[in-house]
């Protein structure tokens, strides 16, 4: 009591306790903010660069068109086929449709996604030919994700990334319009089966799967519908 009096009689506040000092470990765990900024920077550099890698890894027609699993804009599409079939593959037109398509500029094919489809389409009973090279364009030397090789209606889907394709936009790039009530120039309710069963609704929204074999008709059905159909080995 009497030290304590004796310093607020001197103006002595009471005694000061020294700060807290981290361990040495503890302050080295500790970042410092110059750090912590730098840290900052780099997650923000890397996210801005891994976005325009994404912006430009090859894909901006799906952006633009809502395709890759939606409806195709058909008014975009140039120079539609309104002629009775055979269709022509119409290579030349491909780097025009493009982009309502969704389907990209390829040097070769892809293999992260490898499967194939059997088509087979019919107009008023009668078979129409799908033929080669729908989705190769020779003379400019490139493919798509989705091409024929040959006359015989299977579909090779070969892309460099994991995504979805609709047999829309097979159709779209061939330049024959595809919907509920509409094959090239023939209109009115179509019918079409996918393994034999009897499917409703726009054909070109189905999603394409290994080894599908796709029925579409105008008109008059066939008398019997294909249910399967036998790739060769390989494929």
């Amino acid at each position: 009591m009497a030290r304590r009096s004796a310093r607020k009689a001197a103006g002595q506040g009471p005694p000061r306790r020294e700060p807290l000092v981290l361990d040495a470990p503890a302050a080295r765990r500790r970042p410092s903010r110059v750090v912590l900024a730098m840290a900052a920077a780099i997650v923000v550099s890397s996210a801005v660069f891994g976005g325009l890698l994404l912006a430009g890894s090859g894909h901006p027609h799906r952006q633009a068109s809502g395709a890759g699993g939606g409806a195709i804009k058909w008014g975009h599409v140039p120079r539609l086929q309104t002629t009775a079939p055979p269709w022509p593959s119409e290579s030349g037109l491909l780097p025009q449709r493009l982009r309502p398509s969704g389907l990209d500029r390829l040097a070769m094919e892809g293999t992260v996604l490898h499967h194939h489809e059997h088509l087979d389409l019919y107009v008023n009973g009668r078979a129409a030919r799908v033929p080669a090279f729908v989705g190769i364009d020779q003379q400019a030397g490139f493919l798509t994700e989705l091409h024929t090789h040959d006359a015989s209606g299977v579909i090779h889907v070969e892309s460099p990334v994991q995504r979805s394709f609709t047999l829309g936009e097979f159709f779209c790039e061939w330049g024959v319009k595809l919907n509920a009530a509409c094959l090239g120039p023939y209109r009115g309710k179509l019918a079409w089966w996918v393994n034999g069963r009897r499917m409703h609704g726009n054909p070109a929204l189905l999603p394409l799967r290994q080894h599908q074999e796709i029925v579409i008709a105008a008109g008059r059905p066939p008398m019997t519908i294909p249910t399967s159909y036998t790739f060769p080995p390989g494929l």
